[in-house]
Formats: structure tokens, sequence, C-alpha cells
């Protein structure tokens, strides 16, 4: 064998081939790129092969056989080949036989479903023949017996020349056959016409319903059986003999179209025709009135109940409680008297805590409201209430919550007017009282003179033979606490004090305040059921969830029951202090009840506002003119400091100055409250709250003065000492002396002038001038000159002659009268 028929020489003849291809850009440019081809290599089988294929031939023939594989190797790897296609024809005649079998499984089904539908249609056709041959015959025996009252009405001749009702029926049957038989082929016409919905025999698949097919959305399978089931409905006559449903309709003061529609469980649209057949164009978002609505609802038959806005309140709770249901509840207990009478000490001591510490200048500016268990295991509710006049209103809101009074009044000072007011509130609100006669460690007390005092105001005591009790006490020492206990557990006992546990809570607002990290906070005093942690409440026009109650020593608890003051956390706005709590189901419920109340507040004021004519308009303008008024804002911590405060200013003023607070709110003083303040010029009182950054910002920026209070006596006396500088001085005129007209001269240049003798006082150049007649007053002014002999002076003494000339008058005789004053102004200050 040579060499080039048994080595291969290396070359390029079996690597890849190049060649070049031209690539062509955008702007006409074109690029020669080199490229690389591969031949793929072919296996060919030799000829004459046997049976065994390659796999023989690769067997048999080595050189035929991939590198590093052994004859038993190839062998192997052939058997799994040849099992592999076994199992793969295996399996393909398995999913043959399967689809067969399913095939046939679709088909018997399709079978049964036509099998089914075919009985369905006969069925409904054998019902709705029989109907139509019920319905003949009746139709056929009413006829028959008009025929016959016809005839039997009717002469003899007129019956003679119509046909009997039998013979004329005769030929009906076979004119009745042919309509059914063209009803039946119509039917049967129209039933493959209205198949329109390409929907296939068997169960509709919920592809098909998805999809909807090529014409678009198709009908289901249980519509058209509801279609059915109205057809066979409709053909045995039972289709419209479906009973009314009177229904009772709730309709208020006015009710939207769609609402009453809903309520009456009527189509909209029938109602709206209904209202436009009376003249009325509404659609169904319109409103109409409750007359219209009534008619509405009597036009389809229903009954109507009318209704107002206010029965929204009806869902709270005013079921009586049985006498079961009511167990012994703690008595609420409030200070009340005059200030610095001891109060908050008297509390102090009972309650062995600092609370004078804590208010300012040792003055209760709040409502306190604590419990107090004492040595006998009683627990007792106590209200401090302040006690300047300014808090009158707050006294009252803790008379109305309360159930016993304890009227403290110092025995060094008796009675005073807060005590007496103290005293008329707790009358009014007919609440059993006891006085505490505090110092009485004083040397100065007398006990004595304070029971003597209180009988001109009708307490009489029980040492001075009267129901009322009375306790000498000291704060200071001590003295008759344990004696006051005793009369407040006896007081409590003759009252029997019951309230049920295990309702819907109530209670009393006692004070509310807008904290700046815990927001509206309310101090409620329980009165009956008890308030849990997360149950929803309404409180005058607020409404809100509970999140948290803090006890009155700060802690939290999860549920409070009656004759315990909690702070309620919560609130979607702070109300007023003495709303009412009441505790309702839903959000829905509290939130309707607190836009009523809140609607109904606005509608009043509006109408307040509204109920005055012209007349008054205008008369009060003019009063309006001579009036000034002192715009201030009023900002506070607590609602019950605000109010009081806007009552004090009030009662600031007369006739001529008056204080008008523009605004009075509860929280840190804002921007919005600098912004009003410069707009009216009005300066802002904060009690107890401080501006924040921004605010005071903008006070020094605008100019604005706010003031800063933490007692409410000094903001009384500041805004009446700058009420004061808008009073007009007063003018008081001092009589200085008397002069007598004894002749009358006339001097030119000067005009007329009087020699006169000065009686009386002194008479000055500068003064004011009055001429007497008769005793009677003709003209007022001042002097032109005062001359003494020739000269001129500024003043002339008792007893001396001068020379007077008036000022533009010259209408003096001899005999007149001068008498001579010096106005005075006078600054004045409120009282």
């Amino acid at each position: 064998m040579s060499d080039t028929d048994g080595k291969k020489t290396l070359g390029l003849r079996g690597g890849p081939r190049s060649g070049q291809v031209k690539q062509s850009f955008s702007h006409g440019r074109t690029k020669n790129v080199v490229v690389e081809t591969k031949r793929k290599r072919v296996m060919v089988p030799k000829p004459g092969a046997g049976k065994g294929g390659a796999g023989g031939a690769a067997s048999s023939d080595p050189s035929r056989r991939p590198a590093g594989i052994s004859d038993a190797e190839q062998d192997r790897r052939l058997k799994a080949l040849q099992a592999a296609k076994a199992r793969e024809a295996d399996e393909q005649r398995a999913r043959e036989e399967e689809e067969k079998r399913r095939e046939e499984d679709r088909q018997r089904r399709r079978e049964e479903a036509e099998a089914k539908e075919r009985e369905d249609r006969e069925r409904e056709e054998r019902a709705r023949q029989k109907a139509e041959e019920e319905e003949r015959a009746r139709k056929e025996a009413a006829a028959s017996k008009a025929r016959a009252e016809a005839a039997a009405a009717q002469p003899a001749p007129a019956a003679a020349d119509e046909p009997r009702g039998p013979a004329a029926a005769k030929p009906a049957p076979a004119r009745k056959d042919r309509e059914r038989d063209n009803n039946r082929g119509d039917d049967r016409q129209n039933r493959g016409k209205g198949r329109d919905d390409n929907r296939r025999a068997g169960k509709l698949t919920l592809n098909q319903a998805l999809s909807g097919g090529e014409g678009g959305r198709q009908r289901s399978l249980a519509a058209m059986k509801r279609k059915q089931e109205r057809a066979r409905q409709k053909a045995l006559g039972g289709g419209d003999n479906r009973e009314k449903i009177v229904r009772d309709v709730q309709v208020p003061e006015t009710i939207v179209v769609s609402e009453l529609a809903n309520r009456m469980a009527e189509r909209v649209a029938d109602v709206v025709k209904e209202l436009m057949k009376m003249g009325m164009m509404v659609t169904q978002n319109q409103s109409i009135d409750a007359d219209t609505a009534e008619l509405i609802v009597e036009e389809f038959g229903h009954k109507v109940v009318r209704v107002s806005d206010a029965d929204v309140e009806d869902v709270i709770d005013t079921v009586e409680d049985k006498e079961e249901d009511l167990v012994s509840r703690p008595p609420v207990i409030t200070i009340m008297g005059h200030v610095d009478h001891g109060k908050t000490s008297l509390l102090d001591a009972i309650r062995d805590a600092k609370v004078v510490a804590g208010e300012a200048g040792g003055i209760t500016q709040h409502i306190g409201a604590y419990q107090v268990t004492t040595d006998g295991g009683a627990v007792l509710s106590f209200l401090d209430t302040p006690g300047h006049a300014a808090f009158t209103s707050m006294r009252a809101r803790g008379a109305q919550v309360t159930d016993i009074v304890v009227l403290v009044v110092a025995a060094d000072d008796s009675v005073m007017p807060q005590t007496i007011e103290a005293i008329n509130h707790a009358k009014a609100a007919e609440v059993p009282m006891i006085v505490a006669i505090n110092k009485c460690d004083k040397p100065e007390a007398n006990p004595d003179k304070v029971r003597t005092e209180l009988l001109q105001h009708e307490v009489i005591v029980e040492k001075m033979s009267g129901e009322v009790q009375d306790v000498e006490v000291s704060a200071i020492t001590g003295q008759g606490l344990d004696e006051l206990l005793e009369a407040i557990a006896l007081q409590s006992e003759i009252l029997e004090l019951k309230a049920n546990p295990h309702r819907a809570a109530s209670g009393a607002v006692i004070e509310a305040q807008l904290d700046v990290g815990r927001g509206p906070v309310a101090t409620v005093l329980v009165q009956n059921g008890t308030l849990k942690q997360g149950d929803i409440f309404v409180v005058g026009e607020q409404w809100g969830k509970v999140r948290a109650l803090i006890s009155d020593t700060g802690e939290r608890v999860t549920e409070a029951g009656p004759s315990v003051p909690v702070e309620v956390l919560g609130l979607n706005g702070t109300p007023e202090a003495g709303d009412v709590l009441n505790v309702v189901e839903t959000e829905a419920q509290a939130r309707e009840i607190a836009e009523y109340r809140e609607n109904a507040a606005k509608e009043k004021r509006a109408a307040a506002g509204a109920a005055t004519t012209l007349e008054q308009l205008m008369a009060k303008a003019k009063e309006d003119e001579n009036v000034q008024e002192m715009p201030i804002l009023v900002k506070a911590d607590v609602q019950g400091s605000a109010e009081a405060i806007v009552q004090a200013m009030e009662k600031i003023g007369n006739e001529e100055v008056r204080v008008r607070v523009l605004h009075a709110g509860v929280g840190a003083i804002t921007e919005t409250d600098v912004g009003l303040a410069e707009a009216s010029g009005a300066p802002i009182m904060g009690f107890n709250v401080r501006a924040n950054a921004p605010a005071r910002n903008a006070a020094n920026q605008k100019g604005v003065e706010i003031r800063y209070y933490s007692v409410i006596y000094d903001l009384v006396d500041d805004v009446k000492a700058a009420a004061s500088g808008l009073l007009s001085a007063e003018i008081r005129e001092n009589f200085i002396g008397y002069a007598e007209i004894k002749e009358v001269f006339k001097v030119s240049g000067v005009g007329k002038v009087a020699g006169c003798l000065v009686t009386e006082g002194v008479a000055r150049r500068s003064a004011g001038v009055r001429l007497l007649r008769d005793n009677v007053v003709i003209h007022e002014g001042t002097l032109k000159t005062l001359k003494r002999f020739k000269d001129e002076v500024p003043e002339v003494q008792s007893g001396q002659e001068c020379g007077m000339a008036f000022e533009n008058y010259d209408d003096i005789r001899a005999g007149d009268v001068i008498e001579i004053f010096e106005r005075e102004e006078i600054e004045r200050a409120l009282d």
C-alpha cells in the first residue's frame, strides 16, 4: 500500500471552508465579511447489511463500532433500545384504546341527553295539548251556554234562522285539528329556529360558557331550563296567580326614589313611571317628600309607616331594668363650696394624696373625678368642682350627675356667694346635701355662725333640729374625716343606689380635652351598665370606639362599671362637657346619630340667627355703632375651662364696651388661630396651653399678641383692664364761681361788655360760662375777654368788679347771672 493510499495527508480538505459574504448597511454602505462553513458528516450504512442492520454490522465489524465499546456493552444497548421501542408501542396502543373508550362514553352521554331532551319536549307538548284541549273545552262550554241563553231570550224565527249550537259546533273539531297541526308545525319550525345559540347536545362545559363560541356569549343551560319552566307554568295557567306581598314601608320626611323602590321591593322603573303619571318628572336619584312617597306606596298596595329623622336615636337602649338585675353601686359625691374654703384639701385628706399641688395657684381649674376606698371597705366616687364664680356651669354639671353633695363651708369665712350658688344647684338637682364645716382647727373658727347663716338659705342642719347632716372637719389635722365618711355612707344607704352592670353602658362627660399625643380625651362617669374596651358609643355630636380606658390613678383598665370615673380614648372629636355617652351596636348607628345631632344643632343655630326681622337687625346695628368691642381669641386645655372663660368674658362690659370672643377652642395655639387674630386685630389668650413653633414664628412676624395664663382670675382681670381702656373718660364739672351783671356797655371793636360783680368763688378766663336769666340757662360757652379796669387778667376774686364779654354772643342784660365752671376728665374702669 502506497503512502497515498494508506496514509492521509494533513490539509484543509476535510476542515472548514472559507468564503466571503457581502454585507449591506443603511445609507448604501457595504462590507465584505469572511465566513467559514463546516461540512456535516453523513453516516451511510454499507450495502449488503443483513437483518441485524447497522447494529449487527457494528457488532460483527469492530471497525464500525464506537471506540472503547465492547461486544457485551453493544448487545446490552441494542436490547435496551428494542425494549424501549416495545414499551412505546404498548403505550401508543393503550392511548388509542383510552381515546376510543372516551369517545364511546361521550357518544353515549350525548345520546342520553338527546333522549332526555326529546322526552322533555314530548312531555311539554303533551302538557300543552292537554291545556289547549281543556281551554278549548272550557271555551266551547261557555260559548254553548251563551248561545243557549241567547236562543232562549230571542223569538223562534230568529232562532230558526241560525243553526243550533251543536250543529254549528260540528265542523269545529276538524278546524281545531287543522289549527293544532299548523301550530304544532309552527312550534317545531320555531323551535328549530329558536336554537340559534349553537348549543351542542349534552352538558354545557365551562369552556363553552366562558368562551361563548364563535357567535358570542351563549345562554347557559340553567337559563334554558328556567325558560322551559316559565313556558310550562304559562301553559298550565299557573304563572299569573301569584299572591301580592304587602309590606310595611317606612317613609321618612324625605326619601330617594330608588330607596323607596327597594323598601317596597318594586322595580325602580315602575316607581318612576308612577311618579311621571302624577306629573313629577324625577329620576331614581332624586328625593321626594313624605306625602308623595305615601301616595306611591299606597298606589302599589303597601302599608305606610311614617317615621322621622329623630327615630335614629331610638336604637339607644332605653329599656327599663328589671329589679332582679339591679345591684348596689358606689355613690357619686360632689364637693361644692366657695373658692378657697378647702374643698380640694378636704378631698386630698380623704384620698391621702396631694392634689392641690398639681393645680395652678392652689386653685382647682377643672372637675376632678376620683375613687376612694374607705377603711370600712366602702367605695366612694368623688367629683371635685371649682368654687370660683366663673365655673358656675361646671358646678351645675357636677350637680347633675351626682348622688350626694358635700357642701364645704369655712368656719372662719362662713357663707359666701358661691356657697349660695352651690346650695341652689343642689336644690335644683334635688340631691341630698351634707354640710362639712371646714377649718375648725383655726382659732377664729365659729361653726355655729355657719349653721345660723345657712338658715337664711333654707338649709337646716341636724344640730338646729333639721334633716341636713353637718360635720365639723379640718383638712389639716384630719379632724372629723371619719364622721364625714360615716355620714356619706349613711346617706348612701338611705338612697339605696342601684344599677344594672349587665347592659349597654351610659354615662356623663365630666370633662373633655384635646391631648397632643392621645387625641380627644373625655373623662366619663359611668352611670349605668359597664363600659368595655372596644365598645362603640355616641356622645353628643361625636362618636367613637373605646380604644383605651384609664382610671383615676392613671392605670389602664379593660372595663368600668357603674359610678366609676374613667378617661375614654378613641373619640373622633372633642365632646362638650356634660354630654351623655351611650353605647350602640354598630359604627353605622353611631355615625348616623352623631350626624343627625350635628345637623340638628346647625339648624337650630341657623334658625336662631334667622329669627329676627329687618327692623331688629337695623336696631341692633344702630346700637352696635355706639358700642366698642374688644375682640379676643381663647384657647384652653379642656372644654370646661374654655366654656367658663367664655361665660366670664360675656359678663365683662357695659352699654359702651363689651368683650367679643371670636373663637374659643381646645388645644394648642396654631397658625390658624394666629391668622384669625391678625385679621381681626385680637389678642390670643392661652389658658394652660402654649403656641407651637410655627404659630410663635407667625405671631412674631404678624405682630399678634399671645398671652399665657394658668389661673383664671388673672385672665379675667387683664381682659377687664384692657376693656376699661376703651371706655371714654368721664367729664366732671366743678363750679368755681358766680358773677352778677350790673351794667352792659358797648365797646367798639369788642361788642357788648358786661360790667359784673363776682359774688361767689372766682372768675377765670379759661373756664366755661353759662348765662342764667331767671335761673334758666340761655347760653353756654366761653369768655372772649376778662378785664379788671383796663387790663386783661386771668382771674378775678370774689367781691371784685370786672368786665366780661362772651364769645359769639351779645344778648346780655343787666341782672343776668353768669355761672363759671371748669371741666375735668376722669378715667373710668369696668366694675
